[in-house]
């Protein structure tokens, strides 16, 4: 059995930083509610109900840590992609790892997105449609530049192919 080879290309220099911002946004509204919960811990004078209030403050502060610390250079790490002549290939996670291969044959529509804070740091994700019931397949966090050549690439590649993509 062959072994399915890592694909050739990282993902931009700024993407571990633009995860933990992006992290840090989500953990702002945790941390909101973990003053609301320490407020209601310190107002509670005795019972089920304070220590109810402290998990919860303990919780809503640390469960975002590791998407903020322990994520970004992980996934920096394993998330690599890669478009041949024949299929676009994406590995990431930081859990769990996926590999999705997409033969071009199979491609309908190529899209590329930029959000305020992706834009912020020079970043673009490339979306790749396809004809199964899987959905799209997304090459998350590369340099704007990078993003554009792979979206024209695959456009001159799938409209090459004399396949349907159905």
């Amino acid at each position: 059995m062959t072994a399915l080879r890592e694909p050739a290309h990282r993902v931009s220099d700024r993407a571990p930083t633009y995860w933990r911002v992006s992290a840090l946004i989500s953990a702002t509204f945790a941390w909101l509610l973990a003053v609301v919960a320490l407020v209601l811990a310190l107002a509670v004078a005795e019972g089920a109900w304070r220590w109810l209030s402290w998990l919860a403050v303990v919780l809503l502060i640390a469960v975002p840590l590791p998407a903020i610390v322990v994520a970004p250079p992980i996934r920096f790490r394993v998330h690599r992609w890669e478009v041949t002549d024949i299929a676009v290939h994406v590995r990431y996670g930081w859990l769990s790892r996926t590999d999705e291969i997409v033969p071009l044959s199979r491609v309908q529509t190529v899209d590329s997105t930029q959000g305020p804070l992706m834009r912020l740091f020079g970043l673009r994700t490339v979306t790749v449609q396809t004809a199964s019931a899987h959905g799209a397949v997304e090459i998350a966090c590369l340099d704007d530049a990078i993003a554009k050549d792979t979206v024209e690439r695959l456009v001159a590649i799938t409209a090459a192919t004399p396949e349907d993509a159905t």
